[in-house]
């Protein structure tokens, strides 16, 4: 597993899972946003997997105000309109691997955690996009931030 510092994210055939900040930060150009991170989302190549929960998150985050994107028909025109962005629904597998993940507190990153290891278990080499500490505690999956 990748540790913070010993990213490397040139990986022939890696799958970057997206958590809602990493998302949302990317969109709005918020310098929050690790220039690794940065770097993999503005790459033509990068193979990006959103899970169907953080696109639900974000949805929820903009139809608030809690962002600079204008509006949800924005943000999911964007996200529609990217090529490299595959949706990943949120399907039994990843429901049941979220039930045992009980390192992991809130359910929305447990089913994000869940997206990346049912990826996994198919053979696919998977880095998750997130800053979350509770995430990075639980050492499930590489994570790069």
């Amino acid at each position: 597993m990748l540790t913070k510092l010993e990213v490397r994210h040139e990986s022939i055939n890696m799958k970057y899972i997206l958590d809602t900040h990493a998302l949302i930060w990317f969109l709005e150009g918020n310098s929050r946003l690790s220039p690794i991170v940065k770097a993999i989302l503005s790459d033509a190549t990068s193979e990006l997997i959103l899970p169907a929960i953080a696109l639900a998150e974000s949805v929820w985050i903009v139809s608030r105000g809690k962002t600079s994107i204008p509006s949800v028909d924005a943000l999911l025109k964007v996200v529609k309109n990217d090529k490299r962005v595959f949706i990943h629904p949120l399907d039994s597998d990843v429901i049941e691997k979220s039930v045992e993940l009980t390192s992991i507190n809130e359910m929305h990153d447990r089913q994000i955690v869940s997206t990346a290891l049912v990826l996994e278990s198919q053979g696919n080499q998977v880095a998750l996009l997130t800053c979350d500490q509770n995430i990075f505690a639980a050492k499930l999956v590489t994570i790069i931030w």
